[in-house]
């Protein structure tokens, strides 16, 4: 979600609160459709940031994940249960993972 940010888009994202005082609602929430995100500056200070849904629910995926993945470590480093690698379990169900990408999911 960051990648690529430079002190100037930094600069650029900023946006003082008298805006909104000022009326400037719907341009500001235009700007933030359009480049993603914006920091509300009150009394020369970050109050706020605004963002799009999409970047939020791309934070809150991030978010999942990485904790997602500490629980498997987790329990990778204390469980007494054998794993199974992905080959194994293909294995064991007799199929291939070639098999598996040419089967068509539907989504609801």
């Amino acid at each position: 979600m960051l990648n690529g940010l430079s002190v100037g888009s930094m600069i650029d994202a900023l946006v003082p609160i008298s805006r909104f005082n000022k009326g400037e609602a719907n341009k500001i929430f235009d700007e933030v459709k359009k480049s993603g995100y914006k920091i509300v500056v009150k009394n020369n200070a970050p109050a706020c940031v605004l963002i799009t849904p999409e970047k939020y629910q791309e934070m809150l995926e991030i978010i999942e994940d990485h904790y997602l993945l500490s629980i498997a470590e987790q329990r990778i480093k204390t469980g007494s249960k054998k794993t199974y690698s992905f080959d194994e379990i293909l294995a064991e169900h007799g199929t291939t993972e070639d098999e598996l990408e040419s089967v068509e999911v539907d989504f609801e």
